[in-house]
């Protein structure tokens, strides 16, 4: 018996590696892009950032946040720690 391939679909998926399931800003997950009407596609363009307390948030949606803190020093909107973005 001989078998011939006349086609060949493929098809890949990819996640980020973190414990978050969403951003808890947007609500998205992070394999999507973030709410803003600017970002069509998640990936490095609206990639997720930790911070020192280990939350993670899409890159515009916590950038959005801290931009609207009105408090001197800005804080996780989960935990209320001082957001210090982690650095890898």
């Amino acid at each position: 018996m001989r078998v011939e391939i006349e086609s060949w679909v493929t098809v890949a998926t990819w996640k980020w590696n973190i414990s978050d399931p969403q951003c808890s800003i947007c609500l998205n997950e992070f394999e999507l892009p973030c709410s803003r009407v600017e970002c069509k596609f998640g990936g490095d363009d609206c990639a997720p950032v930790q911070g020192t307390c280990g939350h993670h948030f899409h890159m515009h949606c916590i950038y959005k946040w801290l931009e609207n803190q009105e408090a001197a020093e800005p804080h996780c909107p989960n935990c209320r720690q001082l957001w210090a973005e982690k650095k890898a």
